[in-house]
């Protein structure tokens, strides 16, 4: 137990003394500017919620590749990397700490948003089961292009260049997105991966990519400033796995040799229990992971204290709080009411619904 650990309790991740134990969690809002480059309306957001105790910024597409929706930042050429430095430049002028979410969604894609048109790319040529949403509207998912052995390497060195490219555009550290049913979870479940090479079959071989970026990307950084996102029992965008406590408990113990800054675990889909594999008790992952841990999904300030307080957590990122609510952590503090967010401008538009939510008096 550790009763005297709260939401306010400072926290060194890394390199970095953190004021409190709340994270701003990675939200994608559709709003970057032409050639998926960061804008102003963006350096505005960003700036108005520094006082999490780390923002974890949407995710940012390690190649052209990679995207999946539009208007979402990229990381992969300097226009980009521009942008992102003016918004790391707001947050660290005002005392905060911002990683950059590395994402690469492979098959959660269409051709209309490739490159060339070409198919988005798989472990396997599955068709994810749903739509997507593009430039024209609501679209089928496609078949996906399944990656050969000799694609992958490259697939690689995407994530290795993006996180230099962090690096360049002054971010503190940077997350791995291994969440949610894009490119690296649907590695490493069976589910979405069929393959019989050396990166299909067992859970090492599916787990094996994972690894792989993660070990490229900590090779730019260090692993104290390398973060890593899963999500075991999300069944977002049709993925599953048949045993997701053995897949992932694998997946951790392998992510511990590179001592990350931390493991941030997102509980979404436990409400669901089977939707994604059948359920297991995820703080069982806790126990596995010798550094900080991070939890995620629909927490308020009492459930987060409770669970920091047990020692099943060292950290608590908040996702829709933070859209509504710039001063999060004030207002968890001294118990102010909260904005309530407006789920009709969460993804695409404007600054209303974006920058102009009131801070309090």
């Amino acid at each position: 137990m550790t009763a005297n650990i709260t939401l306010f309790s400072p926290i060194k991740l890394g390199p970095c003394s953190l004021p409190n134990r709340i994270a701003m969690a990675p939200m994608t809002r559709n709003r970057a500017g032409a050639g998926n480059v960061p804008q102003a309306l963006n350096v505005t957001y960003y700036e108005q919620r520094v006082s999490a105790g780390l923002i974890i910024s949407e995710g940012s597409q390690v190649s052209p590749q990679g995207i999946g929706y539009p208007g979402t930042p990229g990381c992969y050429n300097a226009e980009q990397v521009a942008g992102w430095k003016k918004i790391t430049d707001a947050v660290h002028a005002k005392g905060g700490h911002i990683f950059l979410q590395l994402w690469h969604v492979g098959r959660i894609s269409h051709p209309s948003l490739q490159p060339g048109g070409f198919k988005p790319l798989a472990p396997s040529a599955i068709k994810p089961a749903g739509k997507v949403f593009t430039f024209e509207g609501m679209q089928d998912y496609v078949t996906p292009h399944a990656l050969s052995l000799n694609e992958i390497p490259a697939i690689i060195e995407q994530f290795r260049s993006a996180a230099k490219n962090a690096l360049d555009a002054g971010f503190d550290g940077v997350e791995i997105h291994g969440a949610n049913g894009y490119l690296l979870d649907q590695f490493l479940r069976d589910g979405s991966n069929t393959r019989d090479d050396a990166y299909g079959g067992t859970i090492a071989r599916r787990a094996r990519l994972l690894l792989e970026v993660t070990e490229a990307v900590c090779g730019v950084w260090g692993g104290n400033r390398v973060g890593m996102r899963l999500s075991p029992l999300n069944p977002f965008n049709d993925i599953r796995d048949s045993n997701p406590e053995e897949t992932f408990s694998h997946a951790v113990r392998e992510l511990n040799r590179f001592n990350l800054a931390y493991l941030h675990i997102t509980e979404m889909g436990a409400e669901n229990p089977g939707a994604a594999g059948p359920a297991f008790d995820l703080f069982k992952l806790r126990k596995i992971w010798k550094g900080v841990y991070m939890t995620n999904s629909g927490y308020d300030l009492a459930r987060a204290n409770a669970v920091l307080g047990r020692g099943d957590a060292d950290m608590v990122a908040f996702g829709v709080p933070f859209i509504a609510n710039p001063d999060l952590p004030a207002r968890l503090e001294t118990g102010a009411a909260l904005n309530t967010a407006d789920q009709a401008t969460f993804y695409g538009g404007n600054d209303k619904g974006y920058t102009d939510y009131p801070f309090m008096a």
